[in-house]
């Protein structure tokens, strides 16, 4: 009598969910390499966003093209705490003089990472999408070489691309898409600049679910990964 196989056992499915979550982070690390965009998702407990990702040198006018009408939300470039020191970069925070600026109460976070807006001096206004790459392609390549690079002869501020300053020790100190990218990008062997743009639902104006922004990667064949992958593999990343 041939018996039939009954039920996955709970650790096949656990082994299976690994191998899925294993796959999903070797694609994003391949596709950072290869200037391709991946998307993360943080946590539903804490921004509960997804944001769509580019290595700074990939980021091209079609790509800020992609930024502003795929994802919508605003087009950030996190740089690694070592490099941001580099350049005096400071936390906007600790940089304005306002009383704004004091008693945040974040619902998911202690802090905010937003450092200054630039725009590179080679731009015009700083908003088009050509402007936007030179400017973002720029930081990609001070970023990757910091002794050559005379920051406040380069950029200018105000500006239009948003800076984002990682925290020193990464995943290890913060948990939020600017140290989840930066930890992706030392993993993929790339220089401290990223692009980080929150995905947002055109209908309800809210942030885009974790479900539509999965089918989302899945059309485009670019990676999905959740924040908990990214932590399992990178927890202990202080490489920046």
């Amino acid at each position: 009598m041939t018996g039939h196989a009954g039920p996955r056992s709970n650790a096949d499915g656990a082994t299976a969910g690994a191998s899925a979550a294993s796959s999903a982070f070797d694609h994003a690390l391949e596709s950072l390499r290869a200037g391709e965009p991946i998307l993360v998702h943080d946590a539903a407990d804490r921004e509960g966003e997804t944001d769509l990702i580019y290595h700074a040198d990939a980021v091209t006018p079609a790509a800020v093209a992609r930024l502003r009408n795929d994802a919508g939300g605003l087009v950030c470039v996190a740089l690694g705490h070592d490099i941001a020191e580099a350049f005096d970069l400071p936390f906007y925070s600790e940089a304005v003089d306002h009383p704004a600026t004091a008693d945040h109460e974040l619902g998911y976070d202690d802090r905010s990472s937003f450092s200054l807006t630039v725009n590179h001096r080679d731009t015009y206004t700083g908003i088009t999408d050509e402007d936007r790459s030179t400017t973002i392609q720029a930081l990609g390549e001070a970023a990757a070489t910091p002794e050559a690079t005379d920051f406040a002869d380069e950029f200018r501020v105000p500006g239009h691309v948003h800076l984002l300053k990682g925290a020193p020790n990464l995943l290890a100190q913060r948990e939020g898409h600017t140290e989840l990218a930066l930890a992706l990008a030392a993993a993929a062997d790339q220089s401290p600049a990223i692009v980080v743009c929150e995905m947002l639902d055109d209908d309800t104006g809210e942030a885009l679910s974790p479900d539509d922004a999965r089918a989302y990667a899945e059309r485009h064949d670019f990676a999905y990964l959740e924040g908990r992958d990214v932590l399992e593999r990178l927890g202990n990343a202080t490489r920046q």
